[in-house]
């Protein structure tokens, strides 16, 4: 009998498998896949299980890591408190329980005697999802992948279907002016009130085009810096744009349209490789998605994830828990949805 997607998170959860920490819960998860009898390959900590030997390949993908435990865990993060059928600790819910599903499921159909037509199931658990940069395992190993008629992305959407995901820009910003004396400031031109205009400006930007399950980009002023003295004209200014786009627009096209309204200021790009994704509902996946939950209503996401390096595979984003809780203190599962 294949273990349960409870046992299996039960146990997943006790590893602390922070980011470039995953060895020992790949190792397990590796493990665990041989003893069921399924093709297990390793590349880094990243673990890809499998069933079946065609070329109709379904993608099913999570992550190990975790990101540190949060002050005030009412339990021990890693100590997989239980009570009640409700499973405590970091990662119960982002992302070790979907994780945790798409193994058992993997498992189920071997140990059923299923093969699937001309297909191959996939399993892919990877490390470095939580970092945001450098390595990411996804990444890492998308070339190493077959090709991919379809994915699904394991992240919490409490069961509910995903069918689209903003991407972010980050842009550095810089107000260029005059260092001057302070008591004499018509001397020189100040950096810091330029800048104020061109943030100004900003906010003021309208994004025309409209995405029907994100609604239209945001861009927020996230940091800004300037002045070296309290008694100087400050001649430098700089700030950070955070734009969460959407399959509407391309990122260069966001990039031109936040130049054009701020044309004082020098606007560089800082980060672009977070595109924005989106998956059509008449796709495979989308229907076979849609198939298994009657009545399900499919959304947007404003949270990204390593569906980004999926974005040419018709791909949906689903699991268990509210994405709510990620990150939490009170970062708990419902076993039961986990099983669902």
């Amino acid at each position: 009998m294949p273990p349960s997607a409870s046992d299996l998170l039960r146990a997943l959860v006790r590893f602390p498998s922070l980011s470039h920490h995953e060895a020992a819960v790949a190792d397990y998860v590796e493990a665990t896949g041989r003893a069921q009898g399924v093709r297990a390959e390793r590349i880094d900590d990243n673990v890809l299980l499998s069933l079946g030997e065609g070329d109709d390949v379904l993608l099913l993908n999570s992550h190990l890591d975790v990101v540190p435990p949060s002050a005030g865990m009412p339990h021990g993060a890693f100590d997989g408190y239980e009570s009640g059928g409700v499973l405590w600790g970091r990662g119960t819910v982002d992302a070790k329980a979907s994780g945790a599903a798409m193994l058992a499921a993997l498992f189920r159909l071997h140990a059923d005697g299923f093969t699937p037509a001309n297909g191959r199931v996939l399993v892919a658990l990877t490390a470095c999802e939580e970092t945001g940069g450098g390595y990411n395992g996804m990444e890492a190993i998308r070339p190493r992948l077959p090709p991919l008629a379809g994915a699904l992305v394991g992240e919490p959407t409490e069961v509910r279907p995903c069918l689209a995901q903003k991407g972010l820009l980050i842009l550095n910003a810089e107000a260029r002016g005059r260092t001057a004396h302070a008591a004499r400031a018509h001397l020189g031109e100040n950096a810091v009130l330029k800048a104020a205009r061109a943030i100004a400006d900003l906010d003021g930007l309208a994004f025309e085009r409209d995405d029907s399950f994100l609604g239209r980009p945001t861009l927020t002023v996230t940091t800004i810096e300037g002045g070296s003295a309290k008694n100087v004209v400050p001649d430098r200014c700089r700030f950070t744009l955070d734009v969460r786009s959407t399959p509407a627009y391309t990122h260069a096209e966001l990039f031109a349209l936040v130049r054009t309204a701020a044309p004082g200021v020098e606007i560089t790009v800082h980060s672009d490789r977070l595109v924005p994704v989106r998956t059509a509902p008449e796709s495979r996946i989308a229907r076979a998605v849609l198939s298994a939950l009657p009545g399900a209503v499919p959304f947007g996401s404003p949270t990204a994830s390593d569906w980004v390096f999926l974005a040419d595979v018709p791909t949906v984003k689903i699991g268990p828990g509210p994405s709510e809780r990620s990150h939490t203190a009170d970062e708990r599962i419902e076993l039961a949805e986990v099983e669902r």
